[in-house]
């Protein structure tokens, strides 16, 4: 074979091998628990739509928000869903964070206590379980005694662990009460537990739960990555507030509740109480930076909303009307 015939084979069989090409980064998309609030970033996920919006992603849990916090700055997680009290207290210490998006701008929790516990009053000298100091458990029980003037001395809070957990220290009494959501919410009551209050109806409601976090260089050197994935985010929570079989098919499969009932009483107390479009409420933000103000005087805290906030690129699609579109509105 002459070696113009070999040059011609070469490049014949060039032109049928398929092209190279580099492999798509991967992004992990943080969750702290197993609590139905968490439903927007499993749907993103569940419903097909990282991939729909060309993300190459996973959906990642780190127990707590405070390991949340911890994983984005240790660059293992690139996005989480945050409580806001949290996020400001790692962004008031230094940290690279921002807060983008958000689907859930108050409480998902109900106060539960013991069934002799019948008003506020009677939580004096009890013991409060919470997940952990600094975070939305603790701020939502120091909301509650304030909106119920119980002081905040005359009950012991104690670090107890997950909602799980918690449950279990309430049915075994090691704990006078705590805040919960569903699905734990429906087995309290179930045992005989005391609902105090919803938190959500409460005047202090006002609280970003679910607050998408991300580190502000990683915004900066990949605006159009997370520009696409707060579409995606935003249709998941458009479609767990529209389309019940789908949230429900969601919760099911991530919640491992092998109770119907109990799934259909977390979607039935936490879907209508997503935010769309997906914003944060600056009301919500102002109080949690008041609170964190009033909790350490001696901390200057900047009021300025822009150190916390960025939705710039929810802003870009506001214009472009996306959120009209998806909406059909």
């Amino acid at each position: 074979m002459t070696w113009k015939k070999v040059l011609g084979l070469v490049v014949f069989l060039c032109i049928l091998a398929p092209t190279a090409l580099p492999a798509q980064e991967r992004y992990n998309i943080a969750y702290a628990g197993f609590a139905g609030f968490q439903t927007p970033v499993w749907a993103t996920k569940d419903l097909g739509l990282l991939a729909k919006y060309g993300i190459n992603g996973d959906v990642v849990l780190l127990p707590g928000s405070t390991r949340q916090i911890q994983g984005l700055i240790g660059n293992s997680v690139d996005f989480a869903q945050v409580d806001a009290v949290t996020t400001i207290n790692a962004i008031n210490q230094g940290a690279d964070l921002v807060m983008i998006s958000g689907s859930l701008n108050t409480f998902p929790f109900s106060f539960v206590a013991q069934k002799e516990i019948q008003k506020p009053e009677d939580l004096n000298g009890k013991k409060i379980g919470i997940v952990g100091f600094g975070g939305a458990n603790e701020l939502a029980i120091v909301l509650a005694l304030k909106e119920w003037n119980v002081p905040r001395q005359a009950v012991t809070i104690i670090q107890s662990g997950g909602a799980a957990q918690r449950l279990v220290a309430l049915s075994a009494k090691a704990l006078d009460a705590t805040v919960l959501a569903q699905p734990e919410l429906g087995e309290a009551i179930r045992m005989g537990m005391n609902v105090l209050a919803h938190m959500r109806d409460m005047q202090t409601a006002a609280f970003p739960m679910n607050a998408m976090v991300v580190r502000r260089s990683f915004l900066a050197k990949n605006r159009e990555l997370v520009k696409r994935f707060q579409q995606a985010y935003a249709e998941a929570t458009y479609q767990l507030l529209n389309d019940k079989q789908k949230a429900i098919a969601v919760l099911t499969k991530r919640l491992q509740q092998k109770n119907p009932k109990a799934v259909e009483e977390t979607y039935d107390y936490i879907a209508t109480s997503f935010s769309f479009p997906t914003r944060i409420a600056q009301q919500g933000v102002r109080n949690t930076l008041e609170m964190v103000a009033q909790r350490n005087p001696a901390a200057k805290v900047d009021m300025n909303m822009g150190k916390y906030v960025d939705e710039s690129t929810l802003d870009e699609l506001e214009k472009e009307g996306f959120f009209k579109k998806l909406s059909g509105k």
